[in-house]
């Protein structure tokens, strides 16, 4: 046990899916695991594992931000023997390219968060997803015949921006194709700790058309992510 977790040894399996919400971490537990059991609960931050097509996966919700999902994923790694991690989740398209209920698989992530400024000054580290599951993503989801997109993303600290879409006109002339709040950390433990990572994200609105998704197409969304991602993380 943790702080934050309250799971014996053996509880939760190598590979876990990450959403940040609680709720949608027992909605992915209850709508797709077989004999899902409940192992976390501390903070409401609610853990399970089960089984997907025979294999066993767990599902932990991160909370919202770069230092509530360090805190988990770093205990996780450390003290539960975790070895795979993908984040499941939505994010803001800051380029027209992506479109609304697209899938976007996360290869880096920049970010403004302070976190990793003292571990690696004076350099400024690059985390990057783990190429093996990255490339069984894009297979699957091409496979499937899902509209999807690799490449750069952006974890910020700061929802409500004062500057809006233009903070990112930088990262967008770079090629960053989306934000979110929590990737930047997850890629930089996960080679902290020998282990793999991967963000996999619907886009649920973009900063730059306006699109939004309605409530019924978000759901259809998170369902052929979770599948896409409870499928990466079992080498389905």
């Amino acid at each position: 046990m943790t702080p934050h977790i309250e799971a014996k040894t053996g509880d939760y399996a190598e590979a876990v899916l990450m959403p940040g919400d609680p709720l949608r971490a027992k909605w992915i537990a209850e709508t797709f695991l077989e004999a899902p059991r409940l192992v976390n609960r501390v903070r409401n931050c609610l853990g399970y594992t089960g089984t997907w097509k025979g294999k066993s996966v767990s599902v932990q919700a991160s909370g919202m931000g770069q230092p509530s999902l360090a805190i988990y994923v770093h205990e996780l790694l450390t003290v539960y023997d975790v070895k795979t991690l993908i984040r499941v989740g939505t994010a803001g398209g800051i380029t027209d390219k992506v479109k609304v209920r697209d899938i976007v698989i996360a290869a880096t992530a920049s970010t403004d968060s302070a976190l990793n400024r003292d571990v690696f000054a004076p350099f400024s580290f690059a985390p990057a997803a783990d190429f093996g599951l990255l490339s069984a993503a894009v297979g699957i989801a091409e496979a499937r015949g899902l509209t999807w997109h690799v490449g750069g993303i952006v974890s910020t600290d700061v929802f409500y921006h004062p500057d809006g879409l233009g903070v990112y006109d930088a990262l967008r002339a770079h090629g960053a194709l989306a934000v979110e709040m929590e990737t930047a950390a997850l890629y930089t433990l996960a080679l902290r700790h020998g282990a793999r990572a991967l963000t996999v994200s619907a886009i649920s609105d973009n900063l730059v058309t306006g699109e939004k998704l309605t409530p019924a197409e978000r759901e259809s969304s998170l369902h052929e992510m979770a599948e896409l991602a409870l499928d990466v993380a079992t080498g389905g």
